[in-house]
């Protein structure tokens, strides 16, 4: 964190605008990132991540920490707030909330936040961009100084069997998905992780655009891949957990100051 802070340029009167929240409980914890998830559930809608219904985003409860937070089955993202959320025990039993969830829901988010303890919050939804390179089943070359923060801390997932209804299908993606914070799931789309709701939005949001980008660069024959040196001094600069932190900040005060109902 030191050495984070030291990369920002300071005056003799210049404090940080952006600083993580301490918090003085348990239950302002969960309000705070319950908040965040339902903002990025509008921030998901807002660019069209949409597929009907599918997609989830993630939030391992800070008490209980098996249980997951998770969007409620059939609300549409543009319409959560962070009342309608539900709590899930692993056995996908409501714990808290009065709506159902999604069965794949479960099985994906779970198998990944059994897997990696250090996981947070973790996205996946059907964007547009993310499921056609998807389908290549290849990883994205570091052709822009953003999709750097992916270079070597992506995967991809090249077994599809149809929607993931199964416990055994949940653990392959996470098997897949390995220590990296995203793994492409050819045939299905992406799926970010986080130490925050907010970097795994962001990784989320940031990815979408890179396979946007890379699309493009293919259709008009400009893929020129940054070399491994630079790709990797980059990444370091640009894929931290605290950047994808702070590039979701932004994010969070646009659409709070549109959706304030979000917050109920």
């Amino acid at each position: 964190m030191q050495q984070y802070k030291e990369e920002r340029v300071h005056g003799s009167n210049v404090q940080d605008y952006l600083q993580k929240p301490v918090f003085n409980s348990l239950d302002e914890e969960r309000q705070h990132n319950k908040q965040r998830l339902a903002a990025a559930f509008r921030l998901f809608a807002k660019f069209g991540f949409t597929e009907g219904i599918a997609g989830h985003i993630t939030y391992r409860d800070p008490e209980w920490t098996d249980h997951l937070w998770v969007n409620p089955y059939g609300i549409p993202f543009s319409k959560i707030k962070a009342s309608d959320l539900v709590l899930v025990n692993e056995e996908g039993e409501v714990v808290e909330g009065k709506y159902s969830i999604h069965k794949s829901a479960l099985m994906i988010h779970s198998s990944i936040h059994r897997a990696r303890p250090d996981v947070i919050a973790s996205a996946h939804a059907h964007s547009v961009y993310g499921k056609t390179w998807a389908a290549s089943g290849r990883l994205l070359d570091p052709i822009t100084q953003d999709v750097c923060a992916f270079y070597n801390d992506h995967s991809v997932m090249d077994d599809f069997a149809g929607v993931v209804y199964e416990k055994e299908e949940g653990d392959r993606i996470a098997e897949s998905l390995g220590d990296n914070k995203a793994c492409i799931l050819r045939y299905h789309g992406l799926l970010t992780v986080g130490q925050s709701v907010d970097s795994a939005a962001f990784w989320f949001i940031t990815m979408e655009r890179s396979c946007q980008a890379q699309l493009l660069a293919e259709a008009a024959g400009i893929v020129h891949p940054i070399d491994e040196k630079n790709a990797a001094l980059t990444a370091a600069q640009v894929g931290r957990e605290q950047d994808g932190w702070d590039n979701f900040q932004p994010l969070w005060e646009r659409i709070v100051d549109e959706q304030p109902d979000l917050l109920d």
